[in-house]
């Protein structure tokens, strides 16, 4: 059985099977790599794509550009993607670009961490943490 990786450059849905997820994997679309080593800054559509179509777990940093917790969180959650993925997706979604996205999910405090599998949410954490807390709890 496959995972669907969606291509953080082109959104197209590639089937990877799960032994060959670290091998440095590219889109079959745009060719670009699947996994840069960074969390991914996605609009609605991103979003969505990654969330619904994708099937690895999906971890979303729900911030915005005045928060200071946030810009202190920021470097630690580039290297919780470099720890956690290709196992998992790593998304920042800035809350003042995409108001109706933090809305529709509910975000009041920033910054939020929501655990997305199989296209639901299931674990959510505000606050800010290092990059070795980030790895734990999404892994838990």
């Amino acid at each position: 059985m496959s995972d669907i990786v969606v291509c953080p450059h082109c959104l197209a849905g590639n089937r990877v099977p799960p032994e060959r997820l670290t091998e440095a994997p590219n889109c079959g679309k745009c060719h670009q790599p699947l996994f840069t080593g960074h969390p991914v800054p996605v609009d609605a559509a991103g979003f969505a794509a990654h969330t619904g179509k994708g099937s690895l777990p999906v971890l979303v940093d729900f911030w915005a550009p005045w928060c200071g917790p946030c810009k202190v969180m920021a470097p630690a959650f580039d290297q919780a993607a470099r720890m956690l993925e290709p196992h998992m997706r790593l998304l920042k979604v800035d809350t003042e670009q995409q108001q109706g996205l933090a809305g529709a999910h509910a975000i009041r405090s920033i910054p939020t961490l929501a655990l997305f599998a199989g296209g639901r949410e299931v674990k959510r954490l505000s606050g800010a943490m290092d990059a070795r807390r980030i790895a734990e709890w999404a892994r838990a």
